[in-house]
């Protein structure tokens, strides 16, 4: 795996970055022939077999054209598919790797059935692992719990014998801590967002979260932090944007997540730093830290799940609360102009619609103060963007603004009875996540996971977006997985990539698949077709209830990243 060099970060022709290290050698010339099964091209909506030349994608075709590559004899392996699938890999447009991977191999509460299991599973674990300085953990949701109520400081105490504890609610804009942790935080009770037996939020959770990940000794980092890219590869992601920065992770994590995934096969990993910055000195120093932008989590406002969305009318579960916003439109101003003066991408987290108002008044006024051209052309990016109206969608598209968006949100807390009706309201809970809206205005869409927070788990995402509980807007399986795949790379600058014809880099996963079919987002019971008339290439059935395709390897700029023989 090779990260970002400082020419890919750097270097742009008309919005694209130039190629990674990867990609100008970093794979061996060897040529690979796939045959016999089902890939999924633009290019041909027929092909059965793919030629990869070193780490390019070199021809698409047909089985009868196979032959004579293999016949040619300019074939060094073939690998024979078995009727298997293969499709561009995923890129996930929203990760924090190294919480992931703390909850692959360590305390995640996102399956605990109430307080009492959640607690029982913390002893468990402080138990497990008695070297580590502290423990953290995440994923707990006290809405789904009977008690309805997260964990108190007192039973975190107990449960952690006194050690240090940092444990976030699955929406990671809020953390219930043990009193070593806080211990570890001097003056945190005067900061923002610290109230007396509450969960932490605001400028007092930063705080306990910089606390915690600073005791992290550096094994258990990179043990966490190589699990979730195992993890990424396995289930057919063969590139990540991680989101970090001063509140999120820190810059010691970001530069050992960067120079891990330099050294290792894995994912690539594109790093954002969202920290906001006043003048272009200041974004070419995040630059020069490895980041492709400040952008990602540079947070306009919290999480609905947290009641720290910044709202335009109050929470219709606390009246007279409209949430927290953490930067208005002069500071997004002064950012997205001084990123475009640099030439460095821009972005923010919007949930909240007063915050994502914020941000789309922010970049026009940017865009009247640099040039809109200028803007336009670094794809600035807005992440989550749940709580959208048509004045902030046409926003989007007149700024060239990028939505990288997580539909499993949606899958997970939408719907008449889930959490966001109970937090704003059934009304306002069906507005959230126009995508179909989005498609229809030209806004792209990079889809991710915000892992943890949501699992990493590509097809269950293209489903989420394909069956969104609100029926308006729901999108086809194919702009979902466009949207998935080619979605992410667009939004780094590249149009070249996240799709299989020739030239383009060669990262793709082989599935093992049922039928194809091509469904689209209405209720017609003719709802799904095979026709191959359509001339439209096929993707697995997504139906709630089907199972979804199996990874059975991953391959990144002609690499395997994951798998074995196939068949």
């Amino acid at each position: 795996m090779t990260a970002q060099t400082p020419d890919a970060r750097t270097s742009h022709d008309a919005g694209r970055p130039a190629n990674s290290a990867r990609e100008a050698g970093g794979s061996a010339r060897r040529t690979v022939l796939l045959r016999g099964g089902t890939v999924h091209s633009p290019a041909d909506p027929f092909a059965t077999a793919m030629v990869v030349e070193g780490d390019r994608v070199a021809w698409v075709g047909s089985e009868g054209a196979a032959d004579g590559f293999a016949d040619a004899g300019g074939v060094d392996d073939v690998v024979h598919l078995e009727g298997a699938l293969v499709t561009p890999a995923f890129t996930d447009a929203h990760v924090h790797l190294t919480a992931t991977g703390l909850a692959l191999t360590g305390l995640d509460l996102s399956g605990a059935t109430g307080l009492a299991d959640a607690l029982a599973r913390i002893r468990a674990h402080a138990a497990a692992r008695p070297a580590d300085r502290v423990l953290i953990g995440q994923g707990y949701d006290e809405t789904a719990w009977p008690e309805g109520r997260p964990p108190t400081r007192a039973e975190l105490d107990e449960a952690a014998g006194g050690r240090p504890l940092y444990l976030t609610r699955v929406d990671v804009h809020s953390a219930a801590v043990s009193t070593a942790l806080l211990d570890l935080v001097p003056g945190i009770a005067g900061r923002d967002g610290f109230a007396a037996g509450e969960p932490l939020t605001s400028d007092a959770h930063h705080a306990a979260r910089r606390a915690a990940y600073a005791a992290m000794s550096p094994a258990q980092r990179a043990a966490a932090q190589g699990a979730a890219l195992d993890r990424a590869a396995a289930v057919g992601i063969g590139s990540v944007h991680e989101c970090a920065g001063p509140d999120v992770s820190g810059a010691e994590d970001f530069a050992a997540l960067l120079a891990l995934a330099a050294e290792r096969p894995g994912p690539r990993v594109t790093g954002y730093w969202g920290e906001a910055v006043t003048d272009p000195v200041d974004a070419r120093r995040i630059r020069d830290l490895g980041a492709f932008g400040a952008a990602g989590d540079l947070c306009a406002d919290g999480s609905l799940g947290s009641r720290t969305a910044h709202l335009t009318r109050p929470y219709a579960d606390r009246p007279g609360h409209r949430g927290n916003g953490y930067l208005d439109a002069d500071a997004v101003a002064a950012h997205v102009a001084a990123c475009t003066e640099a030439g460095l991408q821009a972005g923010f987290h919007a949930i909240g619609d007063a915050a994502v108002a914020a941000v789309v008044a922010g970049v026009r006024a940017a865009a009247e103060r640099v040039g809109l051209d200028r803007v336009r052309a670094l794809r600035h990016r807005v992440e989550h963007a749940e709580m959208l109206t048509p004045e902030t969608v046409a926003g989007f598209a007149e700024l060239a603004l990028t939505a990288s968006v997580q539909p499993a949100f949606d899958a997970a807390w939408g719907g008449e009875e889930g959490m966001y009706a109970r937090r704003l309201g059934a009304e306002r809970a069906r507005t959230l996540s126009p995508y179909a809206a989005l498609l229809r205005a030209g806004v792209p869409l990079a889809l991710g996971s915000d892992a943890p927070v949501t699992p990493l788990d590509p097809w269950g995402t293209v489903r989420a977006a394909a069956f969104h509980r609100t029926p308006e807007h729901r999108v086809s399986a194919r702009a979902a997985f466009t949207a998935h795949t080619r979605g992410g790379w667009r939004a780094v600058g590249r149009d070249d990539a996240g799709v299989l014809v020739p030239g383009a880099p060669a990262d793709y996963a082989v599935w093992a698949a049922g039928d194809l079919v091509v469904q689209v987002p209405d209720d017609r019971i003719a709802n799904w077709s095979t026709d191959p008339r359509s001339g439209t290439p096929g993707l697995p059935d997504l139906t709630p209830g089907a199972d979804l395709p199996v990874c059975l390897r991953t391959v990144v700029a002609g690499n395997t990243v994951h798998g074995g023989p196939i068949g």
